[in-house]
């Protein structure tokens, strides 16, 4: 048998004690044996180095700084056999929304939504992390949500620079990084109210990205000009039917491993939209809308294999899996009742 290990961020606002982890059957397609792996505080996004060090969103209760990120060791276990803490970095304000590494400068990248900062640091050898520099998102839009900015995500560009995306101000930055240090290139304006959350680029056709807004459940396909580092919008589609009247937030997005299919969570309409890619990845074509069988699904992952995909709904805590025809795109829900407490992040290691 062949398996495949996944790891689960949460809030821990009601039942979660932090990050939990499962098996995968890749064979069967179901998930097995939860447990959880890591006592913590609201570890809402996780992210690993090659070097074997996990880095999550930690908040912790009580005085004193209580917002920011943990290091693990996932190889390495205390005396009550949770992977070793190499480092605690808190500040007393709001923790990170979303982390991603770059391997190549070993580098952290640390977005945070309430404070509308984007920190990077420094990784050492031994997986503790030193700033080498802060930006200070500024600006707003014209929805509730938007009174001030609101850094979401926060990642790399196929040719190594930085792109930012800020909901509240409507805004895509993309700025070089040398020795840790930004300096701004381009900025993308992605329309008024339209409410960026997350971005991905098509691993294929690597002048095209993906950028999801989150208040408008609308996604934009954009041009990447390498010489530039300018953002060009050829077209936007919603990522639920026309009919649908209720609150949605979309909030994730996942681009299938060969470039042609494009995968969109949405939290209110509780559905996975699937677009099939076409056009050397500028147009996108709604092949199917599928419900995740959850009540707010917040992220999902495709498993490196490609054959599954595994939804965390986080307000009835249950993960749901999806058996995927990688040659059609089309999803089909094999599990749905896997119990993972709060979970809004998915992530296979």
């Amino acid at each position: 048998m062949l398996f495949q290990n996944v790891m689960f961020g949460t809030y821990t606002r009601r039942q979660s004690s932090g990050i939990y982890q499962a098996v995968l059957d890749l064979e069967t397609g179901k998930l097995t044996k939860p447990t959880l792996l890591i006592q913590t505080g609201s570890p809402t996004y996780t992210v690993m180095s090659q070097a074997v060090f996990l880095y999550a969103v930690n908040r912790q209760n009580g005085q004193g700084p209580t917002g920011g990120l943990g290091g693990f060791n996932v190889y390495d276990f205390n005396n009550s056999g949770e992977p070793k803490k190499v480092q605690e970095w808190l500040n007393p304000d709001a923790s990170e929304a979303y982390l991603a590494i770059d391997e190549k400068r070993q580098l952290l990248f640390a977005a945070n939504y309430h404070l509308a900062t984007l920190t990077i640091f420094k990784i050492k050898s031994d997986g503790t992390v030193t700033q080498t520099d802060q930006y200070t998102a500024s600006g707003k839009g014209p929805r509730p949500e938007q009174n001030k900015a609101h850094i979401h995500f926060a990642n790399l560009t196929p040719d190594g620079r930085l792109a930012i995306v800020d909901l509240g101000s409507d805004k895509v930055t993309i700025f070089d990084v040398t020795d840790g240090k930004l300096t701004l290139q381009n900025v993308f304006e992605t329309g008024t109210g339209f409410g960026p959350r997350h971005m991905r680029f098509n691993p294929i056709y690597q002048n095209v990205a993906y950028v999801l807004g989150e208040l408008s459940s609308l996604i934009s396909v954009v041009k990447y000009d390498t010489d530039t580092a300018a953002l060009i919008l050829h077209k936007t589609y919603p990522t639920i039917p026309n009919d649908w009247t209720a609150h949605n937030g979309a909030a994730a997005i996942r681009v299938s491993h060969d470039g042609r299919f494009v995968y969109v969570s949405n939290r209110g309409h509780n559905s996975l939209a699937v677009f099939k890619v076409t056009h050397q990845g500028r147009v996108l074509d709604l092949v199917q809308t599928i419900g995740t069988a959850g009540d707010f699904p917040r992220d999902f992952n495709i498993d490196p294999s490609g054959q599954y995909i595994v939804v965390a709904n986080q307000n009835t805590d249950n993960v749901t899996v999806f058996r995927r025809n990688q040659e059609s795109g089309l999803l089909t829900k094999i599990q749905q009742d896997f119990p993972i407490p709060e979970g809004v992040r998915v992530m296979f290691y």
